[in-house]
């Protein structure tokens, strides 16, 4: 088999699986693993795939600009958005992550809503510019383009001062066994740290996400309460991640 036909059906492998096994691949084909695993370095540097020890994963596909991202699967993002804004009760003191999951959410929020929104988003904050009820408080930081987040070591500490009720975080890649990660090392340090001081956290998770891996972690399934997936997607999510002690909060699609 030609180093093209071996791309090919590793790829095929990928799409039907959702992840390869070099040496399983090698025993069926009947070549080295030194050859699959070059020729998943070669996909991995075009960007076909993520790779991991003894394989490679699917590669998360929410690295685009924030431009671009915005209108990435908008109904099904609508609908989580949807559903973790009516999740935010009075008196709540909550964080919402970046990202265009997250911009839905704020959208969504009641104007009357009385409660405090803390946020590394300049969108998010924006947002809720006409929210007279709620408290906004934005952290600060260096911003980070891709994401139009802030992060570093100014937002780190400045994170040191809040306590919220429940956050909602954004991912790259949800996958069951190399947990939930990100593109960007920053913007993992900041989801890690304000995971870590909240009473509950959920992640955004539209189902292009599902079985992608990025490059940086920003924590294992135990550190999490749950995910908010679409109606559509509730199926597959349970399949993946339910096993994990991981409960499934599901919102419908307008």
């Amino acid at each position: 088999m030609l180093s093209h036909e071996r791309k090919t059906h590793l790829l095929s492998i990928l799409s039907e699986s959702g992840s390869i096994v070099a040496k399983e691949v090698s025993r069926n084909l009947g070549v080295s693993e030194d050859t699959i695993r070059r020729d998943l370095r070669e996909l991995a540097k075009d960007g076909r795939l993520k790779r991991v020890h003894g394989g490679a994963v699917p590669n998360a596909p929410a690295h685009a600009p924030f431009s671009r991202r915005v209108g990435l699967a908008t109904p099904e993002k609508t609908a989580i958005g949807k559903h973790a804004a009516a999740m935010v009760g009075t008196g709540h003191v909550v964080f919402v992550d970046g990202g265009t999951t997250a911009l839905q959410l704020a959208r969504h929020l009641p104007e009357t809503l009385n409660a405090t929104i803390v946020t590394h988003s300049p969108n998010v904050a924006l947002e809720l510019l006409n929210h007279a009820n709620l408290e906004v408080e934005i952290v600060g930081g260096k911003l980070l383009r891709h994401s139009v987040v802030t992060g570093g070591a100014a937002t780190i500490a400045w994170l040191d001062r809040y306590r919220p009720d429940i956050c909602f975080i954004g991912a790259t890649g949800l996958h069951p066994d190399q947990g939930i990660t990100t593109g960007v090392s920053e913007d993992a340090e900041v989801k890690r740290a304000i995971i870590a001081r909240s009473g509950s956290a959920l992640i955004l998770a539209s189902s292009e996400k599902f079985g992608a891996v990025s490059s940086f972690e920003i924590a294992g399934w135990d550190d999490v309460d749950g995910l908010i997936v679409a109606e559509d997607a509730k199926a597959r999510a349970n399949e993946l991640f339910a096993h994990l002690g991981c409960e499934i909060h599901c919102g419908e699609k307008s």
